[in-house]
């Protein structure tokens, strides 16, 4: 089975699964070894093995969090929706020459590495508002469509 870029999913799944798997053990490694090294000189600690490093990893995870910094998926969202947004405002206090000239250094700086040109998906996002206004009930969209 292909992706929509024409690369097959199963050699990144694999891929995927394969530097996990590395980056796994290369932590885990690199716990027994810090441990091994530290614990025992320092407080007289036992010597640990490799199992007993994941385990000790997986349950620093389970007590101390998973690097979300109590913020939810939300608020990740929500910043792409203000960025968004701040973008738009300064779109429509642009003359229409100075807005072509910002959509066209925006398609450049962001299409390398994105594969098909994805021009008609740009020009449907920058000219059709309802495409990209979410908000239907907001009184300034009310206000500017109907003038």
């Amino acid at each position: 089975m292909r992706n929509e870029y024409g690369r097959r999913k199963g050699w990144h799944v694999a891929k995927f699964l394969v530097l996990g798997v590395v980056f796994i053990t290369a932590i885990g490694f690199a716990t027994m070894t810090l441990w091994n090294c530290l614990i025992p000189e320092l407080f007289h600690g036992p010597i640990i093995t490799f199992w007993q490093a994941i385990g000790l990893l997986l349950l620093g995870k389970l007590l101390f969090g998973w690097h979300n910094h109590h913020k939810s998926w939300d608020d990740k969202w929500a910043r792409g929706r203000e960025w968004k947004a701040k973008l738009r405002e300064k779109m429509a206090h642009m003359t229409p020459e100075e807005q072509a000239r910002m959509r066209e250094q925006l398609r450049n700086r962001c299409r390398p590495g994105f594969g098909r040109d994805r021009r008609e998906a740009w020009e449907r996002y920058w000219d059709n508002p309802s495409a990209k206004d979410t908000d239907q009930d907001d009184p300034k969209n009310e206000e500017k469509e109907s003038h």
